[in-house]
């Protein structure tokens, strides 16, 4: 069991288990004679019991015996009595397997194996299931195989509810049992059966049935589990959705070619450009494939459309992404003209954009916006891009937004697309999800009663996007008491606690031009600088609500307890980045900068890259051994005297696809004299390392 401490062995048991060991070796030897001479014989094949009742985890043993079971049949001429005969052999040697180890996964694979061919009684199966279960009611091996062969009987998913039922009666500690019932309720109001064709009807029936069972017994969490999983039901929309956008709908965009503009032109509205294109950013709720010219139009004075090429933004190997970018190319402009084109996006209007889930895009969605082309001058301009950034305090000076007209600031308020569906009435899951909170108020005394209820909370606000922080303060409260409360959880818990706060910080008007500076270093001659979003110094280890900053282009996340930047490749326009003084471990956790083509500037200073000799994250980024490399990578390539790829794949793999022309790494472990001359190899654009010009 876990977390027990393991007892040394007395000395008779030292000589038992070598006598099993020699006894398991002698008869290996034995059998992979057997199945290497293909030799079948009645001895052979009882051999193989013998091994798999001491070993039953021996794969090759199973393989032997379906081998030999194929002999067997073909010998047989298909004798009704022979086949069944030899079958059940099988599936004695399967049970005396199980009576071994009962999470065998080669023993439930051989059985699920010898059943499909047809010949033996599947009735006995379910008494077979009842005993195992009875022994241990958890296991998910026999759960597994419980529906399998529930298929097999064509057995309906009313009867087996009310399995589960039964026992979750007699032991509602049963996690299984509350697992396999939301796999039945999903499939039974999917196929909208009698008595589940109303979602909402069920819910408040599951949520009185989970009720009972937490307040029963308020430590187990096997009810708690099921309650999450009936709120997750309660909000969540089964058809994927276009959340936002940007451009924004009916936004006015200033597409530039300078790295300057006129005095006129709002710094939320503008977006400067090199290869003549502008991004269309399209956010869904869901990750989504099949974006494509067929089920998006873009529609404008000039054939645009034909020429859109989709790309989804992703963060691992699926095809399916919450993210779409298309680059939209406009006609060349003289440099005495300024070319304005109205743009239309649709889509919804035909089938082919899907979930992950497997929910077709079923709201047509619209939205328009304008874009205004300003040509590049033909001698360049010393101004911002070409310059040194400091992310000095006294580099930004506060937005005022009372000293430009409204519409500069389109922006802020029009970040989401408003669907028609949207409009519907939602006053049954508000209704449900009050009704759970106050309930939920009385176990305030123990940390999931907290836990659940900053849950519900959270979801409520989320239902009424006007009143998107009504209950922040509470929620934020809540898990501040919980990180007190239960500390060896103390990171989930800051993790929710950053990003209900970011979600506060972002989600009103007010409060978001609160967080906007404009950069201005006094020695720069540009007028008109981008607006940096400043969200440094709030402690954030975890971010959010990126479908509410696809129009940033200057972000300021240094100061914070950040150790991934995961999501943060939506944010497709980011131009200058800081995350100095955060807690980064390692390059693999800032893999979302791969997909930040427009990145430039980018500080990472004063983090803990290089510090750590086990990167946990790891997982977040490929390997070299990869396949998603393939090509990319050469092992044996040397970027610089002494220097070899090897050493540092992880920083190669992030950073060679950037333009950036300002980096800023010093303050790390791995920030030493070979790694910067790396540095300088790999990104040639680079003009400014850690403060100095480069040559």
């Amino acid at each position: 069991m876990h977390g027990r401490p393991r007892k040394a062995p007395k000395p008779e048991d030292l000589a038992a288990f070598s006598a099993k060991a020699e006894k398991l070796r002698i008869l290996q030897s034995q059998f992979l004679l057997n199945h290497h001479q293909k030799i079948y014989t009645k001895e052979a094949v009882e051999l193989s019991a013998k091994l798999l009742e001491i070993n039953p985890e021996c794969y090759t043993a199973w393989n032997y015996r379906k081998l030999a079971v194929q002999h067997s049949l073909f010998e047989s001429n298909l004798d009704p009595d022979a086949v069944n005969s030899i079958l059940n052999d099988e599936l004695r040697v399967v049970e005396n397997a199980l009576k071994q180890n009962f999470k065998s996964y080669g023993a439930w694979h051989h059985r699920k194996w010898v059943l499909n061919k047809g010949h033996s009684s599947i009735e006995n199966e379910l008494r077979l299931l009842d005993k195992l279960q009875n022994v241990d009611s958890r296991n998910f091996h026999a759960w597994n195989y419980r529906r399998f062969v529930a298929a097999l009987l064509n057995r309906s998913d009313e009867d087996e509810l009310n399995h589960t039922q039964d026992l979750i009666d007699k032991n509602i500690s049963n996690y299984s049992a509350w697992h396999n019932r939301s796999v039945l309720v999903s499939n039974l109001m999917k196929k909208k059966v009698q008595a589940f064709s109303q979602k909402d009807e069920v819910l408040i029936r599951e949520y009185e049935l989970v009720r009972d069972a937490v307040f029963t017994d308020e430590d187990d969490q096997s009810g708690w589990f099921y309650h999450l999983w009936l709120l997750d039901q309660t909000v969540k929309a089964e058809s994927p959705l276009l959340t936002s956008s940007w451009p924004a709908h009916g936004s006015d965009i200033t597409l530039s070619g300078d790295r300057y503009l006129d005095l006129g032109s709002s710094p939320f509205n503008t977006y400067h450009f090199d290869s003549g294109s502008l991004p269309l950013i399209l956010y869904f709720n869901q990750a989504v494939e099949g974006v494509n010219v067929s089920t998006v139009t873009v529609s404008s004075g000039f054939n645009v459309n034909k020429d859109v090429i989709w790309k989804p933004i992703l963060s691992n190997n699926s095809k399916t992404a919450h993210v779409w970018v298309g680059q939209l190319k406009f006609p060349k402009v003289e440099l005495d003209s300024l070319g304005a084109y109205t743009l239309e996006v649709t889509l919804g209007h035909s089938q082919g954009i899907i979930s992950s889930g497997g929910f077709h895009y079923s709201h047509p969605s619209h939205f328009s916006f304008t874009v205004h082309v300003q040509p590049a001058r033909k001698e360049p301009v010393d101004g911002f891009g070409s310059e040194k950034i400091s992310w000095r305090d006294e580099n930004f000076h506060i937005y005022e937004p009372d000293s430009l007209e409204s519409h500069l600031v389109l922006p802020l308020d029009h970040l989401s697309i408003k669907n028609e569906h949207e409009l519907s009435d939602s006053s049954w899951q508000e209704k449900i999800i009050d009704e759970e909170i106050s309930n939920f108020r009385e176990l305030l005394d123990c940390k999931i009663g907290k836990l659940t209820l900053a849950r519900l909370l959270t979801a409520r606000d989320a239902l009424v996007p006007s009143d998107k922080s009504v209950h922040s303060e509470e929620v934020l409260r809540l898990y501040s008491e919980l990180m007190k409360l239960d500390p060896p959880h103390s990171q989930f818990y800051k993790d929710e606690h950053s990003l209900i706060l970011f979600e506060k910080v972002i989600s009103g008007r007010e409060s978001l031009l609160s967080y906007c500076f404009r950069y201005r270093n006094l020695t720069s001659s540009s007028s008109s600088n981008p607006i940096c979003l400043r969200l440094n110094g709030l402690s954030l280890s975890r971010l959010g609500s990126f479908e509410k900053l696809l129009w940033v282009q200057m972000l300021d996340l240094s100061h914070n307890e950040l150790r991934s930047i995961e999501g943060l490749e939506a944010m497709q326009l980011l131009s200058h980045l800081n995350l100095s003084k955060n807690k980064l471990g390692s390059f693999t956790s800032l893999e979302s900068l791969r997909h930040l083509k427009s990145l430039k500037v980018l500080d990472i200073s004063y983090n803990e890259i290089g510090a750590h000799s086990v990167d946990t994250t790891r997982y977040l980024c490929s390997s070299p051994l990869c396949h998603s490399i393939g090509s990319e990578w050469d092992g044996s390539e040397l970027v610089t005297d002494g220097v070899s790829l090897v050493s540092y794949w992880e920083a190669f793999f992030i950073l060679k696809g950037l333009k950036l022309t300002q980096l800023d790494i010093t303050g790390n472990a791995i920030a030493d004299e070979k790694f910067t001359a790396f540095l300088a190899e790999v990104l040639p654009a680079l003009k400014w390392l850690d403060g100095v010009q480069l040559n």
